[in-house]
């Protein structure tokens, strides 16, 4: 029997069910905050029981919990009201919707890595303010503006120091001291974990990677900063990517 896929993207979908899809589904159809009195008798449960499944549906951030205005002293009455969701029940599908998109490349551009790092790059330029024509981005604030960057992406950035350092490549496969003469510590290494893309670009790392390597150059371009993207290396471990980035002003050529 063939498996089933998943069309949805996991977690997205909180599954509701027995009496607490029924208080969710009264909170939508309310048309208006109610309290947990009218919840339990219109669900036909008890008054704690309605409570119960009101106060996980807030944390699950299904509803909202709120008070309404009351015309005589005491405490004011504590209502709730459904969260609106993206579809009828929270779920979502744009997982699938990258991998259409991505044979969509794959199958109508000639060189699909190419054409995704200069969409990269576009992007990278629209998402970055432009410094003043008189400012002077220096290479270590460049590289703090492309890391809020990357982080603003969702990316968890770490600096781990010039290619040049030893073990500054540890886990990466690399010989710490290679090009130690040639690039005189102008190299840098991003380290980037908790990839926004992970699941999309284990399957097409050529394509989504070098959507990423394009908005980091996109972006130090914008900047005006004497700073080159130069590779990303993928996956070096299932939740690290490293990116070198080149000093390109004279001040670095002496390391």
């Amino acid at each position: 029997m063939a498996t089933k896929r998943q069309l949805t993207d996991p977690g997205t979908a909180p599954a509701q069910r027995g009496r607490r899809a029924a208080v969710l589904q009264l909170l939508r159809e309310s048309g208006g905050p109610v309290g947990a009195a009218e919840v339990a008798e219109r669900v036909g449960v008890h008054l704690n029981t309605a409570r119960f499944h009101l106060d996980a549906l807030v944390t699950e951030e299904l509803a909202a919990r709120g008070t309404a205005p009351r015309e005589e002293p005491g405490r004011p009455k504590v209502v709730y009201s459904a969260v609106e969701s993206e579809g009828p029940d929270g779920s979502r599908s744009f997982r699938l919707l990258s991998d259409i998109l991505l044979g969509v490349v794959s199958a109508s551009v000639d060189d699909p890595v190419a054409a995704a790092t200069e969409a990269g790059r576009t992007w990278g330029a629209y998402l970055t303010d432009p410094p003043a024509p008189t400012e002077r981005v220096g290479a270590d604030e460049g590289r703090r503006r492309l890391v809020a960057t990357l982080e603003g992406m969702g990316f968890i950035t770490e600096e781990a120091g010039p290619a040049t350092d030893p073990g500054a490549d540890a886990g990466a496969g690399a010989d710490p001291g290679a090009d130690a003469d040639a690039d005189g510590g102008r190299d840098q290494r991003l380290q980037l974990h908790h990839c926004p893309f992970r699941e999309v670009a284990q399957r097409r790392p050529d394509i989504v990677c070098a959507i990423h390597l394009g908005l980091m150059r996109g972006t130090v371009e914008v900047l005006r900063t004497p700073l080159v993207a130069e590779s990303l290396e993928p996956f070096v471990t299932p939740h690290l990517c490293v990116a070198t980035l080149r000093r390109t002003d004279p001040e670095a050529e002496g390391g």
